[in-house]
């Protein structure tokens, strides 16, 4: 048998990778944070209380008693794990209460649990698609949308962010008998901006294509937490609908929801759901559980409307533009990498906890996030927290780069 040479060994390229460690040495490195507490509002960091600006725990659900409650009483009830797939031995009926009362919300007829939003998308996309098929999908849209695509093998197109008319001439050039879905983010939770879903709907009705909505960000948070779909009253125009329980639901998991014929189709296509485990009998109980919070009390999304509106009102007051954002994610443009992590440091040396994001995930930003349940206190204590910044002084208003992101 050869020697491995240097050339030839994958793992030679471990050595050349030196990024991480240069950030981890300077102070700067922003990821893998072992925080020791988070209650949704405020997190602990090397003992230190940080006002937490950087989850997606839009409804602020995390900590809800009635949530926790759920889900200790199915690991009670269940065990701590299925051990198995859907497919065949991992199947509880948490799992398929689950199903019915979410399409029940999302106005749809049937939906699909998946162990996480991830894997929902990489399933549905891979599962409905083949190689002869064309995939269209929004420069923006999630990396799982992307994957998806990829794994599918379906001919793939992009078109520019929110940008219907081209769309309209992606999908015009398309040969007429070419299968074609498009596949947009109801909210782009980099730029926090919302998809223009009627200039969306209308192309794919004037070319014959089915549209799938990731609306990872919009359960919970529009339309009554119904989402972006139901924001602009298309829910019927919209043939699938993903969504992702991490976020508003406060737990971990995903799902898709159509038609019957199409859930139907996809619980035997999605390889994601057959040869993974199912979601843990806890995470189930808890997303349920969320979801009966929301559906019962949609005034948490006016709540947090109202907080994502006070801050974006008090950054402009301090010459701090947050560009596009009509949600809860609200992006501060950043100069460059160095800037963004040094911006990101003072915060965190401030007791403000922010996301910061870098090529090749998106331009250079802090992804700023608010939850239903933060004290306008504390908002405005994040105002005077990136008032105080240097990096950040005169930061231009963000427009949104339409690019891939997490």
């Amino acid at each position: 048998m050869n020697a491995i040479t240097d050339q030839a060994d994958v793992f030679s390229r471990f050595a050349s990778f030196t990024a991480a460690n240069d950030l981890i040495e300077s102070g700067l490195y922003p990821y893998f944070l072992p925080l020791e507490g988070h209650d949704g509002t405020r997190a602990r960091l090397d003992g230190r209380e940080l006002i937490m600006c950087g989850s997606n725990n839009y409804l602020g659900l995390t900590d809800d008693p009635r949530v926790r409650a759920a889900a200790g009483q199915a690991l009670d009830t269940y065990g701590s794990s299925c051990t198995g797939s859907r497919f065949l031995n991992g199947n509880i009926d948490l799992h398929q209460e689950l199903e019915k009362e979410l399409a029940r919300f999302l106005g749809k007829p049937a939906a699909l649990v998946m162990s996480t939003g991830y894997q929902t998308n990489l399933g549905v996309i891979a599962g409905l698609l083949t190689p002869r098929d064309h995939v269209v999908i929004d420069k923006g849209a999630h990396a799982s949308v992307v994957d998806g695509c990829r794994l599918s093998g379906a001919k793939l197109r992009w078109f520019p962010h929110n940008d219907a008319g081209a769309l309209a001439g992606v999908l015009a050039g398309l040969p007429d008998d070419a299968p074609r879905l498009v596949v947009v983010d109801g909210v782009y939770s980099m730029e926090g901006d919302l998809c223009d879903l009627p200039a969306v709907v209308d192309v794919c009705r004037r070319y014959g294509a089915r549209l799938l909505v990731d609306d990872a960000h919009g359960l919970g948070v529009l339309a009554g937490g119904r989402g972006t779909a139901a924001h602009f009253g298309l829910t019927d125009e919209v043939d699938l609908i993903t969504v992702t329980f991490s976020k508003s639901l406060a737990s971990l998991g995903g799902a898709v929801a159509g038609s019957e014929e199409a859930i139907h189709y996809l619980r035997h296509h999605a390889r994601s759901l057959i040869f993974s485990a199912s979601m843990t009998p806890a995470n189930t109980g808890a997303a349920l559980a969320a979801l009966r919070v929301l559906r019962d009390e949609p005034e948490l999304t006016d709540k947090l409307a109202a907080n994502a509106g006070h801050l974006r009102r008090g950054l402009a007051a301090v010459g701090i533009g947050t560009g596009v954002s009509a949600t809860p994610i609200i992006p501060v443009a950043t100069h460059g990498t160095m800037g963004t992590l040094h911006a990101w440091r003072r915060l965190i040396d401030s007791g403000v906890y922010v996301n910061p994001v870098l090529p090749p995930a998106a331009e250079p930003r802090l992804r700023v996030s608010v939850t239903a349940r933060h004290t306008t206190a504390q908002l405005d204590r994040v105002v005077e927290a990136f008032a105080a910044v240097p990096e950040l002084r005169g930061s231009r208003a963000y427009a949104g780069s339409g690019t891939t992101q997490s």
